[in-house]
């Protein structure tokens, strides 16, 4: 019998053998690849991953370059910059430990609702729950514990807006209390400030911060981040880049909770430059007045008035009425409120001078009308045509059918009789025009649809007068091509008769008949309407200065011009003469043209236009001037819109708000040397916020410079006199002088209400000595205190402040 060999043992131990090669080969392959990777991190990904490392630790930071500046003509600060304080938490840098202590002590101090909840009880009854904000957009929710939940979950690191401009005291206890609230921020920022509010509100505009539309239309070379403020209406969109300056840089060490250890290294912004408007301050605010009292005497919703220099096209005055506060717009606007001034009935927010659709501009067309007419050689000024009350348009299919013939009316039922261009600009009358545009068979040929719309537009109708504003209407010049492509219908001699007095389809705005008044003022040059005067940097170096910007020479010979120009004289002057009777003032020579302009307003069932009693449609109310008659210094143009109910006639209603205006410039308001440049005034250096009131003050305010003040007699102050005033804000006016009598320019006036530190508002002596300010609100607080800050011993005058007064104050030593 064979002996039997198991070989299983020996199977086993060659088994355990492979087993224990591989792991040690596995081990290897393993350590290899720890090297390698070791390796990789060290030598190849080392300084990304150092970068990563510094970067959480050291961050770059952009710091927000102040605004420009804007000043009137004359130096007067129209918008500046003022320090306040915004409230941050970094929800990845608040220990988690300290969540609930760090939002509930900031909710108290800030004065936020702590939860959705509290938000949401918190909402008034006027105020849905749906119309709620958020503390911060990008995390949605009103509650600070949601907006922090909320921030911690998406973007741990992105700083979440708990509440903007809070008061100066509450940040002061945050940065004191920094220690304890790990992850609360206090930044300082400029605050745009619009000194005098809806006086130029459709001028200077309004700034917002950028959203992400914003951002994605912006070019990446402007450099915009969210919540950057940008320029979205008037002078502070058209000058954006101008305004906006260049933001510097920092490099800051920063702590594990975010915290700011250190600045390494810091390149400081620079200021935006300064606008010096060509605005008269104390021009546009009579001119503003003056609007107002004219349009709540007939009831009117809307009205403008745009003042300018013929010489050059410089705006003196630019007004729209009603208005809004653009320092609503600062830091942000509700929902609520923008939906509020946006379906306003009385579009306070468009600017009835530029950038409405366009207005039917009546009988002051007829500058054009005339000026064409006597260009072409269908008139001289010695042509004299028959002017009745009415004439009639035969049928041009059945001319001998006088029941077909179209009736067109003039404004007065027994006519003018026979008269020339100069008699029939002067009496407005219709008939003459009609005759002269359209012609009429048997009489006069006409100067046809075509050459009218021709001249027209080298007028500047029809098309932009690229003023610097944005969002200017082009009105329409209509022509038969137009009315084709438009309705589907052929011009007729009827739209010509309509379109040569102003009506029909023509369309204008204020500042085009304004800039139309100046061209026939100045013999044919037409200017492009100017905002800006000069541009500044921060160091009072000049930028970029004003030139005169000729759009074109009219080609209409200068006796031609200056025939309208006696027409427009005559209006005024001769007792026929339309505006003979509205108060202009007599001590210069002043040429005008009234508008009295049909338009239609729907009934509420669309069945047909308003109309007054008698059945006549409802109008606008214009009138243009320019004077002195013989050397023109200002041009001007009023527009009242219609109240829908009554006709409103330009002579009655337009003409003697011009007359107050005019009144203003040339008898109430020294008058300027003729040819006298502007003055240049020196901007306020801003370098950035201030850390106090006091130091915002003195950042923003330009230095008093008075000459003649006395420093070993004290000042003292006084009320004068209190006067009913017509307007429901009350007045502020008052005069400062010295011992001897004379006016102390150049001196700030400082108002501030009762239960505030911060002045609201600053104002600066003239050459007289005086001061006023129309803006004084007693909704706003019932005590003001009045202060002229450096007058030595000059008393705090404290008034008691009344809807529709005037307080007259007087410093003096």
């Amino acid at each position: 019998m064979k002996p039997v060999y198991h070989d299983e043992p020996i199977q086993n131990v060659r088994r355990e053998t492979v087993r224990l090669f591989v792991l040690r080969g596995v081990l290897v392959l393993v350590f290899f690849i720890l090297v390698v990777r070791l390796w990789q991190l060290q030598f190849i990904e080392g300084e990304r991953y150092r970068l990563q490392a510094a970067g959480n630790r050291l961050r770059i930071e952009t710091i927000p370059a102040p605004r420009g500046v804007v000043y009137d003509r004359e130096g007067h600060i129209l918008v500046r910059n003022e320090a306040t304080f915004d409230v941050l938490i970094v929800p990845g840098a608040v220990p988690e430990e300290s969540v609930d202590r760090v939002l509930t002590t900031v909710a108290s101090v800030v004065g936020v609702p702590l939860t959705n909840q509290i938000a949401l009880a918190q909402a008034s009854a006027t105020q849905p729950a749906d119309a709620v904000l958020p503390l911060d957009p990008q995390c949605g929710e009103p509650g600070l514990k949601e907006c922090f939940e909320a921030g911690a979950l998406y973007a741990p690191y992105r700083p979440i807006v708990v509440k903007k401009d809070v008061d100066e005291r509450v940040a002061f206890q945050l940065k004191q209390d920094a220690a304890f609230l790990p992850g609360v921020m206090v930044e300082s920022r400029a605050r745009r400030h619009y000194l005098y509010g809806p006086l130029f509100s459709h001028i200077l505009g309004f700034v917002l911060p950028v959203n992400e539309t914003f951002l994605a239309q912006a070019s990446a070379s402007d450099n915009y981040e969210l919540n950057d403020e940008a320029g979205m209406s008037g002078i502070e969109a058209s000058l954006e880049r101008e305004l906006r300056g260049k933001k510097g840089v920092r490099l800051v060490e920063k702590d594990v909770i975010g915290r700011e250890v250190r600045v390494l290294e810091q390149t400081p912004p620079e200021p935006g430059h300064n606008v010096f408007l060509t605005i008269d301050m104390d021009l546009q605010r009579y001119a503003t007045e003056a609007l107002r009292k004219g349009m709540e005497a007939v009831n009117s919703p809307r009205g403008a008035v745009v003042a300018i220099d013929p010489r050059d096209g410089q705006v003196l005055a630019l007004v729209s009425l009603p208005s809004y506060d653009n320092n609503v717009f600062v830091g942000g606007i509700s929902q609520s409120a923008y939906e509020q001034l946006l379906n306003d009935p009385r579009t306070p927010m468009l600017n009835m001078a530029v950038s409405a659709y366009g207005f039917p501009p009546g009988s002051i067309f007829k500058l054009v009308t005339a000026a064409a007419a006597l260009q072409e050689g269908v008139i001289t000024r010695e042509t004299r045509l028959d002017a009745p009350g009415i004439i009639y348009l035969p049928n041009k299919y059945d001319p001998d059918n006088k029941e077909l013939a179209q009736p067109f009316y003039d404004w007065l039922r027994s006519g003018h009789g026979r008269v020339n261009v100069i008699d029939a600009l002067a009496r407005s009358s219709d008939v003459f025009f009609y005759k002269v545009a359209g012609g009429f068979p048997g009489e006069i040929e006409g100067l046809g649809i075509e050459k009218l719309a021709q001249y027209a537009e080298l007028f500047g109708l029809g098309q932009p007068t690229r003023i610097d504003l944005p969002g200017e209407s082009a009105g329409l010049v209509p022509t038969p091509d137009w009315k084709r492509r438009t309705w589907g219908e052929t011009w007729t001699t009827g739209d010509t008769y309509n379109m040569a007095i102003g009506q029909g389809f023509l369309t204008t705005t204020p500042l085009q008949m304004v800039n139309v008044t100046a061209a026939v003022a100045n013999g044919g040059t037409l200017y492009r309407p100017q905002l800006v005067y000069q541009i500044q940097d921060a160091d009072g170096n000049v930028v970029q200065g004003f030139m005169p910007d000729v759009i074109r020479n009219i080609p209409v010979d200068p006796q031609h011009l200056e025939t309208v120009r006696e027409g427009m004289l005559a209006v005024v002057q001769r007792s026929d003469g339309t505006a003979h009777y509205a108060g202009l003032p007599t001590s210069v020579a002043i040429a005008g043209k009234t508008g009295t302009a049909e338009y239609c307003e729907p009934l509420p069932d669309l069945s047909d236009c308003k109309r007054d009693e008698e059945g006549n449609l409802v109008t606008h109310a214009w009138f243009v001037a320019f004077a002195p008659y013989d050397n023109p210094e200002i041009a001007l143009v009023v527009f009242v819109h219609g109240n829908g109910r009554d006709v409103l006639e330009g002579s009655k209603v337009a003409a003697p708000i011009a007359a107050d205006i005019l009144r203003y410039w040339f008898e109430i308001r020294p008058k300027q040397a003729e040819g006298a440049p502007l003055p240049v005034a020196t901007p306020a250096v801003e370098t950035g916020p201030a850390e106090t009131t006091d130091e915002v003050v003195q950042t923003l305010l330009p230095p008093l410079q008075p000459s003649n003040l006395s420093a070993t007699r004290p000042f003292h102050g006084q009320l004068v006199q209190t006067l009913p005033n017509q307007a429901e804000l009350s007045v502020l006016r008052g005069t400062v002088r010295d011992v001897s009598g004379r006016p102390v320019a150049n001196a700030r006036i400082l108002l501030t209400p009762e239960e505030s530190d911060t002045p609201a508002t600053y104002l600066m002596t003239d050459a007289n000595g005086t001061f006023y300010y129309d803006f004084l609100s007693p909704s706003i607080s019932s005590v003001w205190r009045v202060a002229a800050p450096d007058i030595p011993g000059a008393p705090e005058l404290t008034l008691r402040v009344e809807p529709s007064q005037q307080y007259v104050v007087e410093f003096t030593n």
